[in-house]
């Protein structure tokens, strides 16, 4: 019985380290609450850019005369600042808890988190400059979520499962604001804001608090 318990012992340790390897479990949860805070402050400072140059609806109709021109480089300008500030963030986070676990942080679980996230987030990004060049920029917000939420759902095959849900979630946001054009921007400050903090706090409840705790 012994020799069989420890044979079963064995087996769940072999499972375990196939799942290190195949998965990258180093997600931290405060890395989506980082991300949330940037793309919330990014909200904002869209939101006071818009509403400083007027009641002009460059949003809703086009960016074809010279105010709204300005008004979509400094917004382009935000968008990318927001970006870098959530991705450096959420780096330096996932960093320190993959020094924390012993674990690498460009193994091949985290190889194949990357192509996998990569692959659609390259796609959507051709699309939404596609979208830029015809001038259909009510879409753009929308495409953003969509093509976002569907990385998500392609990544959680390699990473916490419950990535996935956060996947879904934007993926339903974005085609309600399909049918909601001219509210891009709240709904990004939902999707890419509200929707991260909420995920990161729970998946650092479940999984890093007890660490934190022990500490």
């Amino acid at each position: 019985m012994a020799e069989q318990n420890q044979s079963l012992a064995d087996l769940q340790h072999i499972k375990k380290m196939m799942e290190r390897s195949g998965r990258f479990i180093s997600l931290s949860g405060l890395s989506g609450v980082a991300a949330g805070i940037c793309a919330l402050a990014g909200a904002w400072f869209a939101y006071q850019n818009i509403h400083s140059w007027g009641a002009g609806n460059c949003l809703l109709n086009d960016f074809s005369n010279e105010p709204c021109v300005i008004k979509l480089d400094v917004l382009l300008l935000i968008a990318g600042v927001t970006f870098a500030a959530a991705f450096i963030s959420a780096f330096i986070f996932t960093y320190l808890r993959s020094k924390k676990n012993n674990v690498s942080l460009w193994g091949p679980g985290a190889m194949r988190l990357f192509w996998n996230t990569f692959i659609p987030l390259a796609a959507g990004s051709i699309f939404i400059f596609r979208m830029l060049q015809a001038g259909m920029f009510g879409l753009i917000a929308p495409g953003c979520l969509i093509f976002y939420g569907l990385a998500l759902v392609n990544a959680s095959k390699y990473t916490l499962g419950e990535i996935r849900y956060l996947g879904y979630c934007e993926i339903i946001l974005g085609i309600i604001n399909l049918w909601s054009i001219g509210y891009g921007l709240e709904f990004w400050a939902i999707g890419f804001g509200l929707l991260h903090i909420t995920y990161g706090i729970a998946m650092w409840w479940k999984y890093e608090r007890k660490t934190s705790d022990s500490m």
